[in-house]
């Protein structure tokens, strides 16, 4: 059983945990074996990658092929003054292995494309998308979809956030449920050049590493078929029902069954590729 190989030093760490009913010993030892794939390491990865981290979750897989910038500093946490020019993926394996030395990370320093997605998200239990693009969004859905692969999605802009879970069962929707394909490039601003609440990422990624913990501990209800919308600026939370769409060129009755045909381009339209 996992939670027999609990050493002194991982009781004490994880105690709070271990105290809880809904945890406990064999919980705890669940996270030390679940591996994780945080696609992305900025805004919404920094706290991801902070709070799996702290709880344990044993294996974090950690992909982004970008570099630390000044202007990263005021919103993605794990990433210091002394880290600018340096690879996001080594900053955030030094800040794990300075917050807690059980976790493995595995570092993918690289742009996740058609090319390496299935095999990369193969390594993996689950993935938490930290992304900044559709194009990445869509490629990560339909691959998890297509391999049964839960994904905890997260978007933010301004003083605006989501976040959604899509488990990828029989039963539950999918990201093209909601959005059949991309809106036409230039049509949606991005952080860049509409900027984010430097606080607004830490509030979706917390939840966003809540859900993969839930997921990993197989221990209460999921967003799945919810989308969770939240405003900093009114400091509200709604909730949008999102149901599976039969006719969805992904998980519908006469889905893809590879991401071959898909275009990850522009509109990200299934079978234009």
């Amino acid at each position: 059983m996992a939670d027999l190989n609990l050493d002194s030093t991982q009781l004490d760490r994880y105690s709070r945990h271990i105290i809880m009913d809904e945890v406990g010993p064999a919980g705890q030892g669940k996270l030390l074996e679940s591996r994780v794939l945080c696609l992305g390491a900025g805004g919404l990865g920094s706290p991801v990658i902070q709070y799996l981290a702290a709880a344990g979750v044993g294996t974090l897989g950690i992909a982004d092929d970008d570099v630390v910038e000044r202007s990263n500093l005021q919103r993605q946490v794990i990433h210091g003054e002394s880290d600018i020019g340096r690879p996001k993926v080594e900053s955030a394996a030094d800040f794990i292995a300075h917050q807690n030395p059980d976790i493995r990370v595995e570092t993918h320093e690289t742009r996740v494309t058609k090319a390496n997605v299935e095999d990369l998200v193969s390594e993996y239990d689950i993935v938490v998308d930290g992304s900044d693009n559709f194009q990445t969004r869509f490629l990560l859905n339909d691959i998890c979809t297509l391999t049964g692969t839960p994904v905890s999605h997260g978007a933010i802009l301004r003083f605006e956030g989501q976040v959604a879970t899509f488990p990828a069962t029989e039963d539950t929707p999918c990201y093209r449920c909601i959005f059949p394909e991309a809106p036409p490039e230039g049509t949606v601003p991005n952080c860049a050049t509409a900027g984010v609440l430097g606080v607004l990422p830490g509030t979706i990624g917390c939840i966003q590493a809540t859900e993969a913990i839930k997921l990993a501990l197989g221990h209460g209800e999921s967003l799945a078929g919810r989308l969770l919308l939240y405003n900093a600026a009114e400091m509200t939370f709604d909730e949008v029902t999102i149901e599976k769409n039969p006719a969805c060129p992904v998980c519908g009755e006469d889905g893809i069954d590879s991401i071959a045909d898909v275009e990850y381009r522009t509109t990200c339209s299934v079978g234009a590729d």
